[in-house]
């Protein structure tokens, strides 16, 4: 079973699995354990990854990278109006308000939400791993955060300090507005994500040089790292806060600190890895691989989940990153009731159950409760319904109960209600799931057993007692941030769609290059070693052939490459032939040759009554010197034929029939002339027989001799 874990991250992915008893990073077909984050649309296909880097700059309207910031955004969002201009591809308001991105996909202009862009991007990791994993992806963890400090200090935000400073500095120095061209921007982009990585392993200055930069304008400069620094202050002023938020929020001190890991890309800038050893007052730890340990992390986390895999104990608990409360219609005097169910940092996955006495169906609106930590403009979760809600037979109000919950996957849901109904009878207790337990109007109480109503003693026996019914209640969400169920099987199905598209495409060029690849392969080899085995004009078709793939023949179905390639061969493959064949016929000749000299030999030594021979049966000798005989027979023919020919003709015998004439003769010969001598028991044991057999006719002899010894006397007698 493959356990997979994979890290999303804003410009690249990293694919980790769990197998052999550890965790390993894989690679792509491209042997880079970096995949970039980067899908490119084209007329016939999509290409993601790291084919789709190499088009930012050469389909840059079309290539989509940098998109995991609009997640969860709408178009109205200031965040996405800000970056919008950046861009080098349109941004798109959709009719919920979203955000989509608009390309142009198969000759037609397109808008695909933030979601199927990533959803593309997915799909190529998952092809990935397939192809390092051999089997299909069942289980696999997969990571939404970035590992920074906050939304606004990454590694990008530090390139965006370098791309200001020489734009501006291009346009005083070389008179050129760059932001006004998106192909000069984004090389610039490029250019100075590569120099801030120099710039952390060298203080000294560092060029910028960048060729045909715009209009034809070679541009250059130089930057230090104390510049660096010092323009990127408003950043790195920015370490200390979120640690320090951390050790409040732990409640821990720098002492109870053991050790410090820093991982991500940004944290080998020195600026930032200062800061932070200065603030823990230790030297900071690097043992974890800055990029891979997010992946790292989630394979392992999969494993833990996984019932495939036994994994040292591990104590691992997840937390609500911000405080949710809940809000309803109450009767109180601001007619509004309100409870925070999950504080900051409550353990998830967790389950609460909250009493609610109400007569008619009602409505609980989620939210989070501190807006202003948000990294969102819109603190709203959604709206839940608890329908079919209706008072006791009584008139009383009835008692529901609403089950709220954050899943393992940080979703917070309310999974379940249901109404408690009195019914007349014998007492029966009712229990209720050991989750903590919220009390009507927000009054928070934590009860760990089960809770059992119970008949009031001063009743007395003469009170009808009362046993109480659950009956569950349907739960609608509205409002909710999510896909709706219709909408993502469709976005599947055109997925699945443009899957089968690529496919195609891919097929269609590889049979395309199959077809190019063999009409250079030949041409060279005519002019070389075919060159005096060619009986027919095949230079004039290979450049036809050529012409044609660059003409008529630049886009055709794959079935008109394959049989263009069929036609091709058709004429190529005899001259290959006769080339292999005449380059490997010697060679076989001269085996089946040297295995004929053995055999001949071997027959020799025998007749000569060789003493290692003497045990091997007169009549299998009979039948080696006949297959040896005719081999030669056969050999010497083989040889006059081919002799006779040329090597423009076709060969009289193939190397094949040599290698097959080789084996026969091996058939017939190895097993008798390597049959070992009988053992010293074994001719012991022929010996005495042979001694018995010898003496028995011994005596027969001698008792006719006698016999006839006195049949002679007889007749002297007479």
């Amino acid at each position: 079973m493959s356990v997979v874990g994979i890290d999303v991250g804003f410009q690249s992915c990293y694919i980790a699995v769990a197998r052999s008893g550890g965790i390993e990073t894989i690679a792509n077909e491209y042997s880079d354990r970096c995949t970039p984050a980067c899908v490119s649309l084209a007329t016939k296909n999509r290409i993601i990854g790291n084919a789709a880097k190499s088009q930012i700059i050469t389909n840059f309207k079309n290539t989509v990278h940098g998109f995991k910031k609009f997640h969860g955004r709408t178009f109205d969002d200031p965040f996405v109006q800000a970056e919008k201009p950046k861009l080098p591809y349109s941004l798109h308001k959709l009719a919920n308000g979203s955000t989509g991105i608009q390309v142009r996909y198969l000759d037609d202009d397109k808008v695909f939400t933030v979601e199927q862009i990533t959803g593309m991007l997915l799909s190529k990791l998952k092809e990935t791993s397939e192809g390092a994993l051999k089997k299909p992806v069942v289980d696999c963890v997969i990571s939404v955060l970035a590992t920074a400090f906050d939304p606004y200090l990454g590694g990008r935000n530090l390139d965006e300090v370098l791309v200001d400073y020489f734009c501006e500095e291009f346009k005083g120095k070389y008179k050129l507005n760059v932001r006004e061209n998106p192909r000069a921007l984004l090389r610039l982009h490029q250019e100075c994500e590569k120099l801030k990585k120099l710039m952390s392993a060298n203080s000294s200055n560092l060029p910028l040089n960048i060729e045909c930069f715009m209009n034809d304008i070679d541009v250059s400069s130089r930057m230090n790292r104390g510049q660096f620094e010092e323009m990127s202050s408003q950043y790195l002023m920015r370490v200390e806060a979120p640690l320090r938020a951390v050790l409040e929020q732990s409640k821990l001190s720098r002492d109870d600190v053991y050790a410090v890991e820093i991982v991500g890309g940004a944290t080998r800038i020195p600026a930032i890895k200062e800061r932070i050893s200065r603030f823990f007052c230790k030297d900071i730890s690097t043992t974890l691989n800055a990029d891979e340990a997010v992946a790292r992390g989630c394979a392992l986390q999969c494993a833990i989940l996984s019932p495939a895999f036994k994994v040292r104990e591990f104590s691992i608990t997840d937390v609500v990153p911000f405080p949710i409360t809940l809000r309803w219609k109450s009767t109180t005097e601001d007619g509004v009731g309100s409870c925070e169910v999950f504080s900051k940092n409550h353990a998830a996955p967790f389950s609460k159950v909250i009493t609610f006495h109400k007569k008619e169906p009602f409505d609980l609106e989620a939210f989070y409760s501190n807006s202003q930590e948000l990294p969102y403009p819109d603190h709203t979760i959604g709206c839940f319904s608890v329908q079919n809600v209706s008072p006791q037979p009584d008139g009383d109000s009835s008692k529901v109960k609403v089950k709220v919950r954050v899943n393992i996957h940080g979703i917070f849901s309310v999974s379940s209600a249901s109404l408690i109904e009195k019914q007349k009878g014998e007492v029966e207790d009712m229990q209720i799931d050991s989750e903590p337990l919220v009390q009507n109007e927000g009054r928070v109480e934590e009860q760990e057993g089960p809770s059992v109503e119970k008949q009031d003693p001063a009743a007395g026996g003469s009170k009808p007692k009362v046993k109480v019914k659950s009956i569950d209640l349907p739960v609608v969400m509205n409002s909710i941030r999510q896909l709706d169920t219709s909408v993502l099987n469709d976005f599947v199905e055109y997925e699945r769609q443009m899957i089968i598209q690529d496919k195609l495409v891919k097929e269609q060029n590889d049979a395309k290059n199959a077809v190019e690849e063999y009409v250079y392969d030949l041409r060279d080899k005519l002019g070389g070693v075919y060159e005096k085995y060619i009986t027919e004009n095949l230079t004039l078709m290979l450049e036809e052939t050529e012409n044609w793939l660059y003409e008529d023949g630049e886009d055709q179905p794959k079935r008109v490459y394959e049989e263009k390639l069929e036609a091709l061969k058709r004429l190529g493959q005899p001259i290959q032939d006769r080339h292999r064949e005449h380059e490997d016929r010697p060679r076989a000749f001269e085996e089946l040759g040297k295995k004929l000299q053995v055999y001949m030999k071997f027959l020799d030594s025998f007749k000569q009554k060789d003493e290692r021979f003497m045990h091997l049966n007169v009549e299998e000798m009979g039948t080696v010197e006949k297959c040896v005989s005719d081999s030669m027979g056969w050999m010497n023919s083989k040889m006059n034929a081919q002799s006779k020919l040329s090597i423009t003709q076709d060969p009289a015998v193939k190397v094949a029939d040599i290698i097959a004439k080789i084996q026969e003769l091996e058939d017939a010969c190895h097993p008798v002339i390597n049959r070992p001598k009988p053992s010293a028991e074994e001719t012991s044991e022929v010996n005495e027989q042979s001694s018995g057999v010898h003496a028995a006719t011994q005596a027969k002899e001698g008792k006719g001799e006698t016999k006839g010894n006195q049949q002679t006397k007889e007749m002297q007698m007479d």
